[in-house]
């Protein structure tokens, strides 16, 4: 067993942070990122039938090292009136990821969302329903 300081302990933790991982604080492994975006492709908004990540309304993801995920997200436009829907499934769906401790889903509104943000997959799907983009 190899004993560390708290002087190390930080320093190796600087390092990973530095690295961008993330080290469990109760030994778990954390989930990846990839695999929080890859969950979160369920998630879709009902007025248009493509899912959040591929509309380009997943800004940020940030798994902590007590395996709660932080996500900043957008939606098309403000006061979108099924926000709290689409909160709730993007929640869900975050925590059935093996590892995921906690979630908090953050909606943020700059930079503002327009398509250029889409993915290459969400325009394909897009344009599969007759929308020109």
């Amino acid at each position: 067993m190899r004993v560390m300081s708290e002087e190390t302990k930080a320093q190796e933790a600087a390092a990973e942070m530095k690295n961008g991982e993330s080290k469990p604080e109760n030994g778990e492994r954390l989930p990846k990122v990839e695999e929080i975006l890859e969950a979160l492709k369920v998630v879709k908004d009902p007025e248009i039938p493509v899912n959040v990540v591929d509309l380009g309304l997943i800004y940020n993801v940030h798994v902590n090292p007590n395996g709660v995920v932080d996500v900043d997200m957008t939606l098309t436009a403000i006061g979108c009136p099924v926000q709290d829907m689409i909160k709730a499934d993007a929640e869900l769906a975050v925590l059935k990821v093996p590892g995921v401790k906690g979630v908090n889903i953050d909606f943020v509104w700059s930079p503002p969302w327009t398509p250029a943000r889409m993915t290459e997959e969400g325009k394909k799907q897009l344009r599969m329903l007759g929308y020109n983009v």
